[in-house]
């Protein structure tokens, strides 16, 4: 298959490339905007025809959530309207596409594991362009899966875990909200499960992935802290109130992993050991 890959420069991105050598029978096209401006539409359009592209993973979003509030026009371009373009793109060619998403997509207010089949309520720019995103998705190709995840850190670009390693050793305290709940997002676990996915067959539909387990932004600090050797920095617990921030997050925003892990047969680490895997990974 020839399969084009989006957003090449970012965390997942630069997974998914990683991870390209193993599965050597499919030739990949790693894009980013200096290859291919997914705003454009007739640009996408020339470059899936012309490399005669079987399946896309859109990895390409504007992730900066705050920044969104001021720059709906921009995260709305790259949120939902390039969505819309690369499904239409590969779903005139009868192709697939993986489009990825996000636990903004909900409002937060659960107090169990949200499915897939849950109403949403995005309460953000980012969130609402990234759910309009799924819908046109889903509208223009009928070999797709949206994947929504949360918290999602790596060895690559800014991330929490990266600065949260650094402000630890540049500071004697910090304060991190602890009434905030959800699951960190390891991406190398992802990636592997997109391509569980490319390799199984694409099954059409929404589905959840995060890592195991359930922690509040807070705990997770502190096992940060603790597996890359911080013992300098003490670490307070604070209410979202206490840090108020332009776009509002979700207040519990643990995602439901059973159906992705049935329907692809694969296992989902658990938090902790991803996030040792990739801090061992930084500190070599």
């Amino acid at each position: 298959m020839n399969i084009l890959i989006t957003g090449c420069n970012g965390q997942l991105g630069n997974e998914m490339q990683l991870l390209e050598q193993k599965h050597p029978t499919h030739t990949y096209f790693n894009t980013d905007v200096a290859e291919l401006d997914i705003t454009d539409m007739d640009a996408v359009e020339q470059f899936v025809n012309t490399h005669q592209i079987d399946g896309i993973v859109n990895c390409a979003a504007y992730t900066a959530v705050d920044k969104a509030e001021d720059n709906e026009a921009l995260c709305q371009k790259l949120n939902a309207e390039a969505p819309a373009f690369l499904a239409h793109a590969i779903g005139q060619r009868g192709g697939w596409m993986i489009q990825i998403s996000t636990d903004y997509v909900f409002d937060g207010t659960n107090h169990t594991p949200y499915t897939e089949d849950e109403d949403t309520c995005p309460n953000s720019v980012y969130g609402k362009t990234k759910l309009v995103g799924e819908l046109n998705v889903q509208a223009h190709c009928e070999q797709s899966m949206i994947i929504r995840t949360a918290w999602l850190y790596s060895t690559f670009g800014n991330n929490f875990v990266k600065t949260m390693i650094r402000l630890g050793r540049e500071r004697q305290e910090l304060g991190v909200i602890f009434d905030q709940i959800g699951t960190p997002t390891y991406a190398r676990d992802l990636a592997v499960a997109i391509f569980a996915a490319i390799e199984n067959g694409i099954t059409p539909g929404i589905y959840h992935f995060s890592n195991e387990g359930v922690i509040s932004w807070y705990d997770f600090t502190k096992a940060i802290h603790r597996l890359a050797g911080i013992t300098t920095c003490k670490v307070r617990p604070l209410h979202t109130s206490e840090y108020p921030t332009p776009a509002k997050r979700p207040h519990y925003s643990v995602l439901d992993k059973t159906k992705i892990k049935q329907t692809l047969g694969i296992e989902v680490p658990y938090w902790e050991d991803s996030l040792a895997e990739c801090i061992q990974k930084l500190n070599s």
